[in-house]
């Protein structure tokens, strides 16, 4: 049987786990069976009171269900997609690695980015819970706030206060990449305490204004997930070591700051489910930070920080964080499809092509105009 990239699945489903550890069950689901993990931690999310694994799913990139299967049978419990993920599969994806075990594990979706009517919530809402299929999501969350009026508009929070009273949403969270720290205060200094989740972009890469910001949620009852924890990945010659050594100190160094509740760290393959569960019961060690620093200088000269302090300055509007982080699915996450969806999303950089000269400046040092005609050719 072949799985849809031409992999015999049988092989595929091998990757890093033989032994006594996995065992395959080939018809019906083809679940991969894995043994608990040795080691879980968990960490409270906020008000929400729910224990959840400090390492979780991130679903995003993962296209083979029994990837997910097996580390939900190691242990992790809480597992975080989106409608858009995987060109609109993720969520079924997930809704087949959580059959028959539903009671045991957490989801997190979101609703679109452009959903900020009533109609629009309830529409996504209902179409997750079939994709997932559970009669419950038990956190959603307003998907890719770069401000925070949004999180702040009646119709969309009656909404989902409607679908919390019928049961089909248990708590509500917001997800942001750009401005995080202005989201991420908003939503701690809100009265009516709304939102009990925010998912932010955080890695050694990070602002300090996101680290503080962070830590207030956490003194507030804020629940902090964290995604982008690898610095996105580049493999390329002057970044090494990647794997597993880089991954593990990256998701050490995010889970060293205990304000964090969980990283839902991009696992798309068994071996990386294999390599990064032990990570939950270690310490970030003197060699961890010193392969930390040298990735982090490696990428200095690439990495946009997403804080989005450079776009007041270019004149023509355009989102160059969105753009850049564009750049960094296709150049380090090897995902053009999501790279140009998410370039297309903001708008594009078609106005710099008619620009004489370049006056957009990034507080720390990256050759704007150089990045914005990189995503012109590549994604145009």
């Amino acid at each position: 049987m072949k799985n849809r990239d031409g992999m015999n699945r049988r092989d595929f489903l091998k990757i890093g786990m033989t032994g006594a550890a996995a065992s395959l069950a080939f018809g019906g689901l083809g679940i991969v069976h894995a043994e608990p993990a040795d080691t879980l931690v968990y960490r409270t999310l906020g008000r929400t009171g729910l224990k959840v694994t400090t390492l979780s799913f991130g679903a995003m990139l993962t296209p083979e269900y029994e990837v997910i299967r097996a580390g939900l049978d190691m242990g992790i419990n809480y597992v975080d997609t989106a409608r858009r993920y995987l060109n609109g599969r993720s969520e079924a994806v997930v809704g087949r690695a959580i059959k028959g075990i539903r009671d045991k594990v957490y989801i997190a979706t979101k609703t679109k980015p452009d959903s900020n009517t009533a109609d629009a919530i309830v529409k996504d809402v209902e179409t997750s819970l079939e994709n997932l299929g559970t009669d419950h999501i038990d956190v959603i969350q307003l998907h890719n706030l770069d401000n925070p009026k949004r999180a702040f508009i009646p119709e969309v929070r009656e909404a989902y206060v409607k679908l919390k009273k019928e049961g089909k949403v248990r708590f509500f969270g917001v997800t942001t990449h750009t401005n995080q720290a202005e989201v991420i205060k908003a939503v701690v200094d809100d009265p009516d305490k709304f939102f009990d989740t925010v998912l932010v972009a955080y890695n050694m890469k990070s602002e300090p204004s996101v680290k503080q910001a962070i830590a207030l949620a956490k003194a507030a009852g804020v629940g902090v997930v964290a995604m982008k924890i690898q610095a996105g990945s580049y493999r390329r010659e002057e970044a090494q070591p990647i794997a597993p050594e880089q991954a593990n100190a990256a998701l050490k160094w995010v889970l060293q700051d205990t304000n964090v509740t969980n990283a839902i760290a991009g696992m798309k393959t068994l071996e990386q489910v294999k390599q990064m569960m032990p990570v939950m019961g270690m310490k970030l060690t003197a060699a961890d930070a010193r392969i930390v620093e040298r990735y982090s200088r490696a990428i200095d000269a690439y990495y946009c920080r997403l804080c989005a302090k450079c776009e007041p300055t270019c004149p023509q509007g355009v989102r160059i964080s969105v753009v850049n982080r564009a750049l960094m699915y296709a150049q380090g996450y090897k995902e053009y499809s999501l790279a140009k969806a998410t370039f297309d999303d903001g708008g594009g950089a078609g106005p710099c092509s008619t620009c004489a000269g370049c006056v957009a400046q990034c507080v720390n040092g990256l050759n704007i105009a150089a990045k914005m005609r990189e995503a012109g050719t590549l994604f145009t």
